[in-house]
């Protein structure tokens, strides 16, 4: 496998390293991640179960109140749990993705400075022994450095 050739005359990758990124966070992704956070707790898991058994509480109800095992069968019944949980499944969807896409971010501007840090280091290692193969990886590494942006549509 041939790798690809560097090009002395390109630009430098533009990558954002952890210093580079804003300490601001945003009104929605604050609410995102306090989110993202109550909802991978029990106490949200204990809800969701408590809605569902509300639920099935009110159509045991509906049966004893004469309505016989239809009352299951009722369109109406049926669409409260439809509607409930597909509006808190697209609510959780939005903001766990919102979160997860930050936390995807920062991992990212942390490889970036790791990768930066090592291609410093094996620069300085390349200029005092002449190796060719040090010099080829160090070139790679400096390519992997924002490699993100490139490749990856979803990135700012």
């Amino acid at each position: 496998m041939t790798r690809p050739q560097h090009d002395p005359n390109a630009k430098p990758p533009i990558a954002l390293m952890p210093s580079d990124v804003s300490s601001r966070i945003g009104v929605f992704d604050r609410f995102a991640g306090l989110m993202a956070t109550l909802a991978s707790r029990a106490p949200f898991f204990i809800f969701c179960i408590g809605l569902v058994i509300a639920w099935l509480v009110e159509g045991i109800v509906k049966i004893a109140d004469g309505g016989g095992i239809s009352a299951f069968q009722d369109s109406a019944y049926q669409l409260q749990i439809n509607t409930t949980t597909t509006i808190v499944t697209f609510l959780l969807v939005a903001l766990l993705q919102n979160s997860q896409t930050r936390s995807d971010q920062a991992t990212q501007h942390k490889l970036n400075a790791i990768a930066d840090g090592l291609a410093d280091f094996m620069e300085q290692m390349a200029q005092m022994h002449d190796n060719a193969k040090l010099h080829q990886d160090l070139v790679e590494l400096r390519d992997a450095v924002g490699l993100e942006s490139r490749e990856n549509t979803s990135h700012k």
